[in-house]
């Protein structure tokens, strides 16, 4: 079960709660659960496993795939506020390939059970409508990821990256390591080492053991 206040913030969060019936709340509010996650944690593995709609209440996670040889590729990093349906993978027969989520930091997650919320969706059309909406929007974060690793040159994947978590963060200081930013990037830590290294002979970021600083933003644009 969960909280009084950890209900009101997922009915904030699922926009199609005001369209349901008595019985379709009482059913998905009887599936929720409260997890908190330690940043690393792993929450859902590939097609092992089926953990449900996940809730993002506090902190934030990171979907990604795995291939053979154990290299990474991130496709998004849910946030406060945002909802991952692939994690419940096994009521959308659609999803063919495996995705792996984990904790990207301390979080707090609501997760509703992958049933109930097919049932739901299966009986209301706010709340089948809500699932597609979630599912195009992540399908279309999926497709940027996919453009940036085959398309773009690392300086302007790069680039990207970097002016996008100081968008996020509301800070021109992005303390991440160059294993995270490779992680979150698709690459390797010595081909993001040698390029920021490269931003900084060019005036364009300082780096520190401590993280990023964005020193030209201008510059770093007109690498997009």
């Amino acid at each position: 079960m969960i909280t009084s206040e950890q209900l009101d913030y997922v009915k904030t969060v699922l926009t199609f709660w005001n369209h349901l019936t008595p019985p379709e709340r009482a059913l998905l509010k009887q599936s929720m659960v409260s997890v908190n996650y330690k940043q690393g944690d792993v929450i859902h593995r590939g097609d092992s496993d089926c953990i449900g709609v996940l809730v993002v209440k506090s902190g934030g996670l990171r979907t990604y795939m795995l291939s053979e040889e154990g290299k990474e590729i991130t496709l998004f990093r849910p946030r406060q506020g945002d909802v991952c349906v692939l994690s419940a993978s096994c009521i959308m027969r659609n999803i063919t390939f495996d995705v792996h989520i984990e904790a990207d930091e301390d979080s707090e997650v609501i997760i509703l059970n992958s049933s109930d919320f097919q049932q739901v969706c299966n009986e209301n059309i706010y709340a089948e409508n809500f699932s597609y909406k979630v599912t195009t929007d992540r399908f279309s974060d999926v497709m940027w990821a996919m453009e940036q690793i085959l398309f773009m040159s690392f300086d302007k994947r790069l680039a990207i990256f970097l002016l996008d978590e100081s968008a996020k963060n509301g800070s021109d200081f992005i303390t991440l390591t160059h294993e995270q930013i490779a992680k979150y990037t698709g690459s390797a830590r010595e081909v993001v080492s040698r390029m920021l290294k490269y931003f900084v002979n060019e005036g364009l970021v300082e780096v520190s053991r401590k993280g990023v600083k964005l020193l030209d933003k201008k510059k770093l644009r007109a690498l997009l």
